[in-house]
């Protein structure tokens, strides 16, 4: 189980980590979208607000005490069963911290989930290095019996390599019920949300677990390491969805692309080129090599050469010389061209 307090890493390739949970979460038929927030709550409640997809509306439920993640999804309760209604639906519980997760999987997961017609379905990896998860335990039969966190785990049980990867379906009607019956005796005192497993399956409810394809998926994001490897892994899949789509990149291991920005077909990146926040880049541009771009938009077929640059506009056939610095506000009309010895500072 991770911990539910806050860590310092929260930016991920520009964009808050749980923004590319949310979207993952963003499936069909999704009433509603809970965010349960802690420490720093009125900051992340705005930062999320104002960059979270428009689709998905948020509602934020606020865990005064950190007693746990059963305890998070406890205080979200009302507000869950307001979004659902009389209608019986199925509730999916996503860490903030795993923004490798696929919105494929997700959809799987849910389609699995309701296929089996189960009480709860566990999203489960097997990993070569199972230290500091949560271990399963299945039932002869092959269902899932109960979810050991390591801490509270004997030798035996540390020796399964399948794991916990702290996202689950549950049946929304059984939810309330089972969380009732979770208690904090365990090393660390807290509400183990796990604890539905068991409780579900002492119910005599069915209880199940789907394995993951690609356990990376369920990397959690702790230190700088974590975060670095992360960053490669969705900076790789953002490139190759570009360059499916017709954009050109020199060095693709070198060119760097929030997923905030809009790449236009027959764009061109030349390496060392970065390009930060909600960059908008019309087709037959070049941008580079190493230019730094922030939320800037260029026309078509305009040239950005090694240029610095943060909220500016730069029209289409434009061409700004590699050494200019563009100033907050700035606008490089049509067919212009900026050298370091034209510019002027905005």
């Amino acid at each position: 189980m991770r911990s539910s307090r806050p860590k310092p890493l929260h930016q991920l390739c520009g964009r808050a980590m749980i923004l590319y949970v949310l979207d993952a979460a963003a499936q069909e038929n999704v009433r509603a979208t809970i965010v349960v927030v802690g420490h720093n709550a009125t900051w992340v409640e705005k930062e999320l607000s104002e960059r979270a997809r428009r689709d998905v509306p948020l509602t934020f439920v606020e865990q005064n005490e950190q007693l746990g993640t059963g305890h998070a999804v406890t205080v979200s309760l009302s507000t869950i069963d307001d979004a659902i209604g009389v209608t019986d639906g199925d509730v999916l519980i996503l860490p903030g911290d795993t923004p490798l997760l696929r919105r494929s999987t997700v959809s799987n997961l849910l389609a699995v989930h309701r296929e089996r017609n189960v009480g709860l379905t566990v999203l489960s990896a097997r990993m070569d290095d199972p230290t500091g998860y949560g271990r399963l335990i299945h039932a002869k039969d092959g269902t899932l019996e109960r979810i050991v966190e390591e801490r509270d785990a004997n030798v035996d049980e540390r020796a399964i390599n399948v794991v916990n990867t702290s996202i689950m379906v549950v049946r929304q009607s059984l939810l309330g019920p089972a969380l009732r019956r979770v208690g904090r005796q365990n090393a660390q005192h807290e509400y183990y949300l796990t604890d539905l497993v068991s409780v579900l399956h002492e119910m005599g409810h069915l209880t199940a677990s789907l394995m993951l394809e690609d356990p990376s998926e369920a990397s959690g994001v702790n230190d700088r390491l974590q975060l670095a490897r992360a960053e490669r892994v969705l900076r790789r899949r953002i490139n190759d969805q570009w360059l499916a789509r017709g954009v050109t990149m020199w060095n693709p291991d070198d060119t760097y692309v929030d997923a905030d920005v809009e790449l236009a077909a027959e764009v061109s990146l030349l390496p060392g080129t970065i390009l930060k926040g909600h960059c908008v880049i019309a087709r037959g541009a070049q941008i580079g090599p190493h230019a730094v771009l922030s939320d800037v938009e260029v026309g078509e077929s305009a040239y950005v050469g090694a240029v610095e640059a943060s909220h500016v506009r730069i029209g289409a056939d434009a061409r700004v010389a590699s050494f200019v610095v563009l100033s907050p506000g700035a606008d490089v009309a049509t067919g212009e061209i900026v050298t370091p010895l034209t510019h002027r500072s905005h």
